[in-house]
């Protein structure tokens, strides 16, 4: 029930994910990523907290393969989870357990890894990686041509209705924590528009909190 693009841009240091799925909210279960470590997708009958782990396991140093197989070491319930684990080189290892829902795949390519469960076909991680290394532009954008690239090669079996972004890099907290919790036909079609409103004062939005004797005015009434 669900389909994600984990990636890295080698230009800005950029991480992050954007992932969609017939259920509700499924960013806020599914996505996680931060600064210094890396992203773990955690996805299929999700289990949110192996998300925190897979980052301390990064951020300790290991790479993707070994902290997703020290992730899943004495792990009861790795049979029912899918992850996708990608680490500051870009560095992806994947898992899907023999009860992942439906028919599901993953792919791995440079610097990304996708992975889908409850599919249209085997095809969609793959054609996500593809859109995803030809798309150019800030990583959000290409995050978001991975997605409709899995879209148009099928997406899931059914609709989808949530659909989210989060992206980090060198400060603490995610740059872009964008979400469509429910949308009745085109959540990422949603979360596109959300993301070409955002972008352009993203940047804002960090000076604002580094250095605010250098923030630009939110030009909103009011504002001095």
């Amino acid at each position: 029930m669900t389909f994600s693009i984990s990636a890295r841009c080698p230009w800005s240091g950029m991480m992050g994910m954007a992932i969609s799925s017939s259920s509700p909210a499924v960013a806020a279960r599914c996505a996680h990523a931060r600064a210094g470590a890396g992203v773990v997708a955690s996805q299929n009958i999700t289990d949110p907290s192996l998300g925190s782990k897979g980052l301390d396991l990064l951020a300790s140093g290991l790479e993707a393969k070994e902290a997703l197989a020290k992730l899943l070491e004495d792990y009861p319930t790795a049979d029912w989870r899918q992850i996708v684990v990608l680490d500051m080189e870009g560095r992806a290892a994947t898992h899907s357990g023999v009860h992942t829902l439906g028919t599901h795949a993953t792919a791995v390519g440079e610097s990304c890894a996708a992975a889908g469960n409850l599919l249209a076909n085997t095809n969609v991680p793959k054609a996500m990686v593809e859109a995803f290394e030809s798309a150019t532009g800030s990583l959000g954008a290409r995050l978001l041509a991975a997605m409709q690239g899995g879209m148009a090669a099928g997406g899931e079996a059914g609709p989808v209705h949530s659909a989210g972004m989060y992206i980090v890099r060198d400060v603490t907290w995610p740059i872009a924590d964008l979400r469509v919790d429910w949308h009745d036909s085109d959540p990422i079609g949603a979360l596109e528009t959300l993301w070409k409103i955002y972008e352009p004062q993203l940047e804002d939005y960090v000076t604002r909190a580094v250095d605010p004797t250098a923030a630009p005015s939110y030009g909103v009434p009011g504002d001095l």
